[in-house]
């Protein structure tokens, strides 16, 4: 294997890093669902002070055909060119405190060499504890709280948070290969997966956003500003409630989901929430059909505020 440290560009050595920060991870891969990591990166680039620490090299990692970069077409030339980036920087929270935040893409190639790079820079600046989010769609309401399974060494926050304990195989994506390789090593990790309800899987999805920072702060102790996320997520939950209202079968499909949910986490540890006696699952597609006007209404109410 060529050398890890060739993936990535140093800005800042370890010793103008202070050591045993935690390390906090959110990459957006083949799912993310309510748009959760991506709101979560945004928001805390957007509201937290942050410096490059490393930059990863997208022509090692990044395969561009499938997931193109952005460029900006202005009737005659092309003005702006959208970089994707996937770089480790140190950040501070509300009250000032630091940590180390990685963001950007899930890398589509050379995964065992990232990890490997991760391994090592994580042991070059004395990273204290790694926490990392994720999203997946799951037949859940969108009236409950948003739960969350935990993975990791972290066993209090698996024992306090984890709502949904399955074992199954499910398809990898490149922090469960760095949490595999931190767990063997000891290393304090935490990986928290949040349970989008599938009929809001392909939208931005507030409450998910919050529920991952809510992740965050618990194992972390860090602290961000969640104002306009919580208000944004009650403006996107009542427009849901209005949809609902309106419409009978729709809010007899959310009453199921909400009775399974309820019976899982009050009577049965073991049966899933997601499936009734015979296994089978209420419709997406009933309840995305109901709520495509709403979404399209909301896309077009944000391209309005633009302008």
């Amino acid at each position: 294997m060529r050398n890890p440290a060739d993936l990535y560009s140093v800005v800042l050595t370890e010793h103008e890093v202070p050591r045993d920060l935690p390390l906090v991870i959110g990459l957006t891969g083949f799912v993310d669902s309510g748009g959760a990591v991506a709101q979560v990166s945004e928001y805390l680039l957007d509201e937290l002070d942050h410096r490059d620490v490393l930059v990863f090299d997208n022509d090692e990692l990044l395969d561009y055909r499938a997931r193109r970069p952005i460029m900006v077409f202005e009737e005659t030339r092309i003005t702006e060119y959208r970089r994707p980036q996937l770089a480790l920087r140190l950040a501070h929270d509300e009250l000032g405190t630091p940590f180390l935040l990685l963001t950007g893409y899930e890398p589509d190639f050379q995964w065992e060499r990232f990890v490997d790079a991760l391994l090592d820079i994580i042991a070059r600046y004395g990273v204290a504890s790694t926490t990392w989010v994720h999203a997946i769609p799951m037949p859940v309401p969108h009236t409950r709280p948003i739960g969350v399974t935990v993975s990791g060494t972290r066993h209090e926050l698996i024992e306090q948070f984890s709502v949904w304990r399955p074992s199954t195989q499910v398809p990898g994506n490149v922090l469960h290969l760095l949490e595999y390789r931190l767990t063997e090593s000891g290393h304090p990790i935490a990986g928290f997966v949040l349970l989008v309800p599938h009929y809001l899987a392909d939208t931005e999805f507030p409450s998910a956003a919050v529920t991952a920072l809510e992740s965050i702060t618990a194992a972390t102790s860090l602290l961000f500003p969640t104002d306009r996320l919580r208000a944004d997520g009650r403006e996107f939950l009542a427009k849901i409630e209005g949809q609902v209202e309106g419409n009978s079968e729709l809010a007899r499909l959310v009453g199921t989901l909400e009775q399974r949910h309820d019976s899982y986490m009050e009577d049965n540890p073991v049966r899933s929430p997601l499936t009734d006696e015979d296994g089978e699952l209420p419709s997406a597609d009933a309840i995305a059909a109901e709520l495509e006007n709403f979404l399209a209404f909301r896309q077009s109410a944000d391209d309005d505020d633009a302008v």
